[in-house]
């Protein structure tokens, strides 16, 4: 039986590297990623899974670092805002945002983008609508949406073969 200061040998897959840790079984992603992998891009905000900064993906689909325990990501692959961005996944988006002012502060930019990317990766371009809705569970409270949806739209866009 597991006690709450049970400790969990975890072996997963973070940005494309084999990780085996020692984990407390009640440690959640976003502080394992944080605290223990310097990860530091993926932010803590409401620690109630409503805010996106969290955001991370594991196994390809995005989920709130803040609800999922670190032991369950167990044989998984989990891919952080620096994986992304260092695979060169996120440049167009990560280009789109800055020059459509999509950003202001930048806290809750890596969960948007992660966002953005899920809803990208389904092909072709969806209606501002979808891209609202996509990303309305993240917050912002700096760019009131306008630019980041902007920016979303011009790289579906963009990867559909019509430059805006």
């Amino acid at each position: 039986m597991n006690t709450p200061d049970t400790i969990i040998d975890t072996a997963f897959t973070i940005n494309g590297e084999s990780v085996t840790r020692r984990i407390p079984v009640r440690q959640n992603l976003v502080d394992f990623l944080r605290e223990e992998m310097g990860l530091t891009g993926t932010h803590i905000g409401c620690e109630h899974g409503v805010c996106g900064a969290c955001t991370v993906r594991v196994d390809g689909k995005i989920v709130r670092g803040c609800l999922m325990l670190a032991v369950q990501a167990e044989g998984r692959t989990v891919e952080t805002i620096e994986g992304l961005s260092d695979s060169g996944e996120i440049a167009d988006l990560q280009d789109a945002f800055h020059k459509r002012n999509a950003l202001q502060c930048g806290f809750c930019t890596p969960g948007m983008l992660l966002t953005a990317q899920e809803l990208l990766a389904g092909g072709g371009v969806p209606s501002r609508e979808k891209i609202r809705e996509q990303i309305s569970g993240n917050y912002c409270r700096c760019t009131g949406y306008h630019a980041i949806v902007d920016a979303i739209e011009t790289v579906a866009q963009q990867r559909a073969g019509g430059k805006k």
